[in-house]
């Protein structure tokens, strides 16, 4: 859990020396510094122990931890020192410190440090958000891979709309492309030559994502500063809201009247601002589904979706699979410096009949981690990693097809006994992926009685069997 938060903040954050987690008590969950030569404390002395006895200067009033416990409110960039055994002087630092909440619950506060190495300049912002500087996008239109049909009008559907300032919600599963062809769209569009703006709205804390997205005005609540929020940033350009559907309703009610109006107001502050930006927003749930279960408000969703553009999953489309297999074989050749031809039959089988939960995205990482184990000149199944593998109950396959090979081979191999042997197979292959019999039979699609029947038939009862597929009688 507190790994999630972390990296919450690394995504937020510049300039973090140290990072302190908290739950409601003050009682530390994790601990970790970049600054060793600062802060000598070790994770191990940490973890466990309440702030205040962590750290033995601190009271209930100076520790910006337990306020932020009290008052549930966030203290940006405050001023603090700290002596630390084994240094001559204590270490001056600037702290900002955020409640951690889930469903509106406070649950934990986390402290993120950064340490001064000179004397404080007043005004020297240490810890702030990062910022959109990015003028142009990473990714064009010549990015969308595949040469299936629905990659095709895919393609033309953004060259058509990329003319218009009109409203885009982009729908596809994660893994798929969405912030690749918001890119594209902007970068086809008159807005190309000022900012895109990209941010996932799953990525930012609930309590810290209407201050990013709005901005805010010195002294809205403890340590504001004047800060322009994403539609000023944006302004003339093209602001992308990734995983909207995580947004909390309320926020998305205020982000519709930003929309509809082309104003916003900094929180803290009185004043309108006019924005000019381009809306481009994306799902990666149904967003009927999204709607139906509170997650999207649904007048919201008539706003955002004047053009819908639907990114078909990569097993809906199998034919980019081999298409796609081949350009990242030839992208990772030149990236690493190496000389693989291709993919083996075995592995180009497989590709073909897994899923890929994970889409283009997990395709690309599955070819990358083979690139960095693979010692010949093709890609084999020892390359793969083993999840894959286990998802596609390749034992099962394997002893199939070497069955099928001999009895194409003339060896005296009739139907029944094909047959039988496919079965056996299969049911091993179900027992080798199962805890016990009860998941084997569910995983089978038949009664655990109708599986025990089968497995005295195969003679599989045998204790020695159970032992081989490490599961439960």
């Amino acid at each position: 859990m507190s790994e999630k938060y972390v990296e919450q903040i690394l995504n937020i954050y510049n300039h973090v020396d140290t990072i302190i987690l908290t739950d409601v008590k003050g009682y530390i969950t994790y601990f970790i510094t970049y600054r060793p030569d600062v802060n000598p404390n070790k994770p191990k002395d940490m973890v466990g122990k309440h702030m205040l006895e962590a750290f033995k200067t601190l009271t209930e009033e100076s520790s910006s931890v337990m306020r932020v416990i009290k008052t549930g409110q966030p203290i940006l960039n405050e001023l603090q020192e700290f002596p630390y055994r084994g240094l001559k002087e204590p270490v001056q630092s600037i702290n900002t410190t955020m409640p951690i909440k889930e469903d509106g619950k406070l649950v934990g506060v986390a402290c993120m440090i950064r340490y001064l190495d000179g004397p404080l300049k007043r005004n020297e912002i240490v810890i702030e958000l990062k910022e959109h500087k990015d003028f142009s996008t990473k990714y064009t239109i010549d990015d969308i891979k595949g040469c299936s049909e629905s990659i095709y009008y895919l393609k033309q559907k953004i060259e058509m709309v990329s003319g218009t300032d009109s409203a885009v919600l982009i729908y596809g599963e994660t893994g798929v492309g969405k912030e690749l062809v918001a890119q594209s769209v902007h970068g086809l569009s008159r807005r190309r030559n000022n900012r895109f703006v990209s941010q996932n709205c799953a990525a930012i804390p609930e309590n810290l994502l209407e201050s990013v997205i709005f901005g805010t005005i010195k002294g809205a609540y403890t340590g504001a500063e004047n800060r322009p929020g994403l539609f000023e940033i944006s302004k003339g350009g093209t602001l992308f809201l990734d995983e909207i559907n995580s947004m909390d309703i309320g926020l998305q009610a205020k982000i519709l009247k930003a929309i509809e109006d082309k104003e916003v107001t900094r929180i803290g502050g009185s004043t309108p601002i006019k924005t000019d930006v381009r809306i481009l927003s994306a799902l990666n749930e149904n967003p009927i589904e999204c709607i139906k279960n509170g997650k999207l408000r649904r007048d919201l969703f008539y706003r955002l979706s004047v053009v819908e553009l639907d990114i078909e999953p990569l097993r809906k489309r199998r034919e980019d699979i081999s298409y796609l297999t081949d350009y990242y074989i030839n992208y990772y050749n030149r990236k690493m410096n190496r000389a693989i031809i291709g993919i083996d039959e075995d592995v180009e089988k497989l590709f073909a009949k897994y899923e890929w939960p994970g889409n283009v995205r997990e395709l690309k990482n599955v070819l990358e981690g083979a690139f960095n184990v693979a010692t010949s000149r093709k890609i084999t199944k020892q390359y793969l990693p083993n999840y894959l593998l286990q998802e596609l109950n390749v034992i099962g396959i394997e002893a199939a097809d070497e069955h099928i090979i001999r009895w194409s081979n003339g060896e005296d191999f009739n139907l029944d006994n094909a047959v039988n042997e496919y079965e056996k197979n299969i049911i091993a292959s179900a027992l080798h992926n199962s805890r016990n019999l009860s998941e084997a039979a569910k995983k089978l699609g038949i009664s655990r009685q109708n599986l025990n029947y089968k497995l005295n038939k195969h003679s599989l009862l045998e204790t020695n069997t159970f032992s081989k597929y490490n599961i439960k009688e």
